[in-house]
């Protein structure tokens, strides 16, 4: 076990020098540096001496127990800047790091009162053993602190996916499909392995090394897999123009306070209509909000609105409708008759065979294939 952990240490050292040689870097790259080096150094520390720890130095041992509390704001922070592109850091953003602090400056001022410091247990020895009211609680935030970001997490991929479908006609690339998956799996993993260290110290049953072991192994292959993507992980939204997540309410109230008049959304609406039957942006699969913005030379905001109050519709609908419609036209033209279903939707601007499959199925109620059976 003690090797694992010694390769997962090294392999968050490692990916952090490629992070720093990585060019340019942008926020969630320099997150990720942090995080991966307290994650080699932590790992790294309870590989050599953790069983020395949870023996000799209980209070170390505890400290290094509530250093777990990091995680979790440590993968919120890095997906939040993802979904945000959030460009430098703010002071509310140590608001995450407080649990962590009073509770090492409670083990510090415990350090000095022996009567106190002696129920400082994390094994329970006996069960006569009643730890002070204050440790427990701040054990209780230690172990389900993960459990709590990571759900957090969660709803941040809801908001990444309003901004997808608000800016961008594709999500390929960009739906970090890969954290996602992570996220999902290792917040079960984690839970689990909470559960059992909850139950451990209940009900005395495994050790705590065992229990330790199970998260720093889980927090091992973590720091693989989080270091290999991580690196490849390109910025998101990097336009001032994007429509964020935070403005939907916006939409939802039909735009109050927008200063774009009716006459003006009938003219954008004529001008947006026309572009998209002529010159056919649509066909280029990388089309996004502020690029289609700019060759009508409208606001991004503006544009956004006619999109959702003219036609209904977010942009990602929006424009694979004509997509969709394109791909119609050509199946019944002889020009395409050689061609396959899939090369015909990259005719169309598709740029993924599940992408066309699942937006040609939403909007039509069928499959392709079974839409060719009916021409």
């Amino acid at each position: 076990m003690k090797f694992i952990f010694l390769i997962a240490s090294f392999n968050a050292f490692f990916f952090t020098v490629l992070l720093f040689q990585k060019k340019p870097r942008a926020l969630h790259d320099y997150i990720l540096m942090f995080w991966l080096t307290y994650l080699g150094a932590y790992i790294g520390v309870y590989a050599f001496y953790s069983h020395e720890l949870f023996t000799h130095f209980q209070l170390l041992s505890i400290s290094l127990i509530s250093l777990l509390m990091l995680h979790g704001p440590f993968l919120y922070y890095y997906v939040l800047t993802l979904v945000f592109d959030k460009r430098q850091n703010s002071w509310k953003d140590l608001l995450h790091i407080i649990p962590f602090v009073l509770f090492n400056l409670y083990i510090l001022i415990s350090s000095f009162n022996p009567d106190i410091s002696e129920r400082l247990n994390i094994e329970k020895v006996s069960p006569g053993d009643n730890p002070p009211l204050l440790f427990s609680f701040f054990l209780i935030m230690t172990a389900f602190s993960g459990t709590v970001y990571f759900l957090l997490t969660i709803r941040l991929f809801k908001k990444l996916d309003i901004n997808i479908f608000n800016n961008f006609s594709n999500s390929a690339n960009i739906d970090l499909f890969w954290i996602r998956r992570l996220v999902l799996v290792f917040g079960v993993i984690w839970t689990a392995l909470i559960s059992v260290t909850v139950i451990h110290h209940i009900f005395h049953m495994f050790s705590m090394v065992f229990c330790t072991d199970g998260l720093f192994l889980s927090l091992s292959v973590f720091v693989i897999l989080i270091g290999y993507f991580g690196l490849k992980q390109k910025v998101i939204f990097s336009s001032k123009d994007i429509i964020v997540a935070g403005e939907v309410t916006k939409i939802q109230t039909k735009y109050s306070g927008s200063r774009l008049s009716d006459s003006e959304a009938k003219q954008y609406t004529e001008k947006l209509t026309d572009y998209m039957k002529s010159a056919k942006p649509y066909l280029n699969p990388d089309l996004s909000l502020p690029q289609l913005a700019t060759e009508l030379n409208i606001s991004s905001h503006y544009l956004s609105q006619v999109i959702n109050e003219q036609f209904n519709l977010n942009f990602f609908d929006f424009v694979n409708g004509y997509r969709v419609e394109a791909f119609k036209e050509k199946i019944t033209n002889p020009e395409f008759w050689n061609y396959s279903l899939l090369g015909i939707a990259f005719e169309c601007g598709f740029n993924s065979k599940s992408a066309f499959n699942r937006i040609f199925k939403q909007t039509t109620g069928i499959t392709p294939s079974q839409y060719k059976k009916t021409v």
